[in-house]
């Protein structure tokens, strides 16, 4: 449900009483809440922290056991300027490491191909080999970090090269943690970085599952994704009802592929975005945790351990603006305050100077203090869930709950997700609460500081950019090294066997599929490159394109 552009006022605001106010998401605030606004079954609508429905978090005492994983986003042209920055982090007491990648990365494409040209390190770090990979990692204890790695359509494989380059350092896989966001529908949807067509892209998710269930335990082989659907334009629902929709369509396809759902449910993530409003934001994560608590125990029948919602927040990407940019300090802080107090599990905050560039360090160290100063100094860790009773709150959060889930039965009339992506129902939503929300900026009635009111007239400042071309000349030749010192015979075996045995896999109603996941780490032990392995598994598959 989106917020129409022409707002109801309340019929006496003429005679002094003031219009009517809604939240971001066009829900109607009242001036004030009292008990009735409120009134819940306290047992089954909240539950102590710890208990079904986990509405008020997933730990019996929450962040009083320990803070949530201070997990800073990170990603600069090289894997060694990467590592760096990643070391530069940990020093300053980061808990967790956040991987971004660059686009023919994420792409399937290899840093010396004429399409990668232009792109290569800019938005993330290039990674076409296992020897980037170890670059990237260089003095990292893997069996004591956890890393987060945002790649989606090669998310198979830079799992496997964190495997390989984990291995070849002596630790095994069963000691590694982390996570691979390989939440493709939302790249149909939001983003745009797929590569092959749904009906295989939907089974190698399924086949990383069953990888990561039976041989890398404690690592989450998906974070299904409402942050760049939000990104997109989105408003709260949207991200709430559109990512659990996302939900039961990954859990369908693995329950249909013979996978008990408690081998790995427990194990699934997700990631959401974190906005202005502090009480809606706060309301949306609790919504959030009991929405998928009920949906994983009555539609899945998944035991408590598979209905416990965990989640990383990132601050809002698109609340920064370029204008005052020192005002973004105050934004992250306000953003950070509500993943807390909605009980996130991990968190990045970003950089103040992110509308202009890649963070600088400073403001990546500010970013961080950020969420320190929430957990240490703010008391929003004293206790669990210290919102629980407002009467605003559990307002919002029921009503959130309530129209996300009337959302998720449109999308279950047209059969799922996936039919719906291809119908362009989420593109189409989405894109009208984009359209609204930049009216209602344009014309004021949605206040951006700096931008739309208070604003001072300066030119936002201009922040040195690397020499992008230097960089790419200089990863071309890592890459041609690693081609020419290794046995390309070896390479040629092991892509040809995984193209075989992909071919089972662009037939969604086929049976008995090979293991793939084994097929992708001896690719890459054997230094096959991420271009090579996305070409061999899209000579079997195909390219997606829309509307094809």
């Amino acid at each position: 449900m989106t917020a129409g552009v022409n707002r109801p006022v309340d019929a006496a605001a003429g005679r002094g009483a003031p219009p009517e106010r809604l939240s971001p998401s066009g829900i109607p605030i009242a001036p004030v809440y009292r008990p009735a606004d409120a009134a819940l079954d306290y047992d089954a609508e909240l539950g102590d922290p710890g208990r079904f429905p986990f509405t008020r978090g997933v730990q019996p005492t929450m962040y009083r056991g320990r803070l949530w994983t201070m997990r800073q986003y990170a990603g600069f042209g090289t894997a060694a300027e990467t590592n760096a920055r990643f070391r530069l982090l940990l020093e300053a007491g980061q808990t967790g490491l956040s991987t971004a990648f660059d686009l023919p990365t994420q792409m399937g494409i290899d840093s010396d191909s004429p399409r990668a040209l232009g792109e290569v390190g800019r938005v993330g770090v290039a990674i076409d080999t296992v020897e980037d990979m170890h670059a990237l990692l260089a003095e990292i204890p893997l069996d004591r970090v956890s890393t987060s790695m945002t790649i989606n359509a090669t998310a198979s494989t830079l799992l496997a090269m964190y495997v390989v380059a984990a291995e070849e350092r002596g630790i095994a896989r069963e000691k590694l943690s982390g996570t691979i966001q390989n939440d493709i529908l939302k790249e149909y949807i939001a983003r745009g970085t797929y590569v092959y067509p749904p009906g295989p892209s939907l089974a190698l998710i399924t086949e990383v599952f069953r990888f990561c269930a039976a041989e890398v335990p404690s690592w989450n082989p998906i974070s299904i994704s409402g942050y760049h659907i939000r990104e997109a334009g989105a408003t709260a629902v949207q991200e709430l009802a559109f990512t659990f929709a996302n939900t039961v369509e990954y859990v369908s396809r693995a329950v249909a592929a013979g996978l008990d759902v408690d081998s790995f449910a427990p194990r699934l993530s997700f990631f959401f975005a974190c906005h202005n409003d502090l009480f809606e934001e706060v309301a949306k994560f609790r919504a959030a945790r009991r929405i998928y608590a009920r949906l994983m125990r009555d539609h899945f029948g998944a035991s408590e351990a598979s209905a416990r919602l965990r989640f990383h927040t990132q601050t809002g990407g698109v609340t920064l603006t370029a204008q005052q940019p020192l005002n973004n300090v105050v934004r992250v802080a306000v953003q950070a305050l509500a993943a807390a107090l909605g009980g996130t599990q991990s968190l990045h905050t970003n950089g103040y100077d992110e509308a202009l560039a890649l963070p600088t360090a400073e403001a990546a160290t500010l970013a961080l203090r950020t969420q320190q100063i929430v957990g240490y100094e703010s008391g929003v860790a004293s206790t669990a869930d210290p919102l629980a009773g407002s009467y605003y709150v559990e307002h919002l959060t029921s009503e959130l709950e309530r129209r996300a889930l009337e959302l998720m039965a449109r999308v279950e009339e047209l059969g799922g997700s996936a039919p719906a992506i291809a119908a362009g129902f989420f593109q189409e939503e989405i894109g009208r609460s984009a359209y609204e929300h930049q009216l209602r900026v344009e014309s004021g009635e949605t206040v951006i500081v700096g931008v739309n009111r208070f604003g001072d007239g300066q030119e936002p400042p201009v922040i040195p950019a690397p020499d992008f071309s230097a960089l790419e000349r200089d990863q071309v030749a890592r890459l041609a090294a690693v081609k020419a010192a290794r046995d390309g015979t070896a390479v040629g075996l092991a892509l040809g066997a995984l193209a075989d045995a992909a071919r089972a896999y662009a037939d969604e109603g086929a049976a008995g599929r090979p293991a793939l996941m084994p097929l992708i780490i001896d690719a890459v032990r054997a230094r096959a490159s991420v271009g090579e392995i996305s070409d061999a598994l899209e000579r079997s598959w195909g390219h997606y394109r829309p509307g094809s």
